[in-house]
């Protein structure tokens, strides 16, 4: 199944963080579903000099990019006004998560 980097930028506006902590119960409510259908592999928040958090990434997993951009439409951090910047990379896992080094 296909597989993109999603990387979301916040807003740098003074109400960013505020608009942030509000959409957050919200998009984390949705997480335990994607991650037990398998849309989304892994994911954080991108943080700045001052460790603060100013942006996402995410790695999904979707039939196609019509679903890919479904999600993005309902996605709490889009419709709460928090993420301003989204760039959205084809992208193919080589090394799966399941792989433990070796040392």
């Amino acid at each position: 199944m296909p597989q993109w980097v999603v990387i979301a930028r916040d807003g740098r506006d003074a109400e960013a963080l505020e608009r942030r902590m509000t959409a957050r119960p919200a998009h984390f409510a949705r997480l335990p579903g994607m991650m037990e259908r398998g849309e989304l592999r892994v994911g954080g928040a991108m943080l700045g000099e001052d460790g603060g958090m100013v942006g996402s990434v995410a790695l999904v997993e979707f039939p196609d990019r019509a679903a890919l951009d479904a999600w993005l439409a309902e996605e709490p951090y889009m419709t709460g006004d928090v993420w301003r910047d989204v760039e959205i990379i084809p992208f193919r896992i080589a090394v799966p998560d399941t792989m433990t080094p070796r040392g």
